[in-house]
């Protein structure tokens, strides 16, 4: 078969990667053909990625998605060149079947069927990152949260005194004139009040983010162990329906000998009382004929 059986877009998998937080990839393959096509997703680092579904059936000219999950990593590697890869193997499956009706003898190579495979590599991307200068007035000025952060810091070291009230107004303020020195003074305080109620909030905030973060990472590793657990289920129960079916034809093979066994007895028995009835009366004519000669 020279026709191509699934349409992969897109043609990588490219995760944005950040530490310590999860990342996503959706992948949608297209049957390029008229028949029904199975499909199976196996990757070289199991443990690392969560792949949902990693098998399926898709319908005559129809598509299907499904997303790869890179769990939370604590290291990056080196130069953000990621080896890992992922395989998509597919083959014509005849019409009607369902995603239940999937067994891996459907995806060997000594069948003899035709077995698509491709590869698709895995690229990692750095995050965005947020700008720290930003235009103000057509000139380049720091960003004020940036600012404010460094104003606590230096204030709280105590290391660097703090600047004088014309001075700290007009940064804050983007260059702007000041109107007079009291009210400078006022900006100031309020400048150090709002950068200690920011400080103090981050520390709650950040622990906040960091539950979240590790309650959705517990909760998509055990829904990852759930669907393994309940692949493997489908799998088995597919085996004991297998071995049900095969008792069941030794049954009636051996219900149909035992049948044909009791015939063959039947008959030799319904032979025996002839042969039986036959030899005494031989034997009762011989004993008249000796008795009366």
């Amino acid at each position: 078969m020279t026709t191509e059986l699934l349409q992969i877009h897109p043609s990588e998998l490219r995760f944005v990667f950040e530490l310590k937080k999860q990342s996503s990839c959706l992948i949608q393959l297209g049957n390029k053909i008229d028949q029904y096509i199975a499909f199976k997703v196996k990757t070289t680092s199991p443990k690392k990625y969560c792949v949902r579904p990693n098998i399926g059936v898709i319908k005559p000219n129809e598509k299907c998605d499904f997303t790869v999950t890179m769990q939370a990593q604590r290291t990056a590697p080196p130069d953000m060149n990621c080896k890992d890869k992922f395989l998509i193997i597919s083959t014509v499956v005849p019409f009607g079947i369902t995603e239940d009706d999937i067994t891996s003898d459907m995806f060997a190579k000594d069948t003899g069927k035709y077995i698509e495979e491709k590869k698709l590599k895995v690229v990692l991307i750095s995050p965005p990152s947020s700008p720290v200068l930003l235009p103000v007035n057509g000139d380049v000025k720091q960003d004020q949260s940036n600012q404010i952060n460094g104003l606590k810091d230096r204030v709280l070291s105590g290391i660097e005194n703090i600047p004088p009230p014309l001075r700290v107004s007009a940064e804050v303020n983007g260059l702007e004139p000041a109107l007079d020195t009291r009210e400078d003074k006022t900006d100031v305080d309020f400048v150090l009040s709002h950068a200690e109620n920011v400080g103090d909030m981050n520390p709650a905030k950040d622990d906040v983010q960091l539950n979240l973060a590790k309650g959705c990472e517990e909760l998509e590793s055990r829904l990852c162990m759930m669907d393994s657990k309940l692949r493997e289920a489908e799998v088995t129960m597919m085996k004991l329906n297998e071995e049900k079916r095969a008792n069941i034809k030794e049954k009636d093979l051996l219900k149909n000998e035992l049948v044909l066994k009791r015939k063959r007895n039947a008959k030799v028995q319904a032979g025996f009382p002839l042969l039986f009835v036959c030899m005494v009366a031989m034997v009762g004519v011989a004993v008249g004929y000796y008795l009366h000669p």
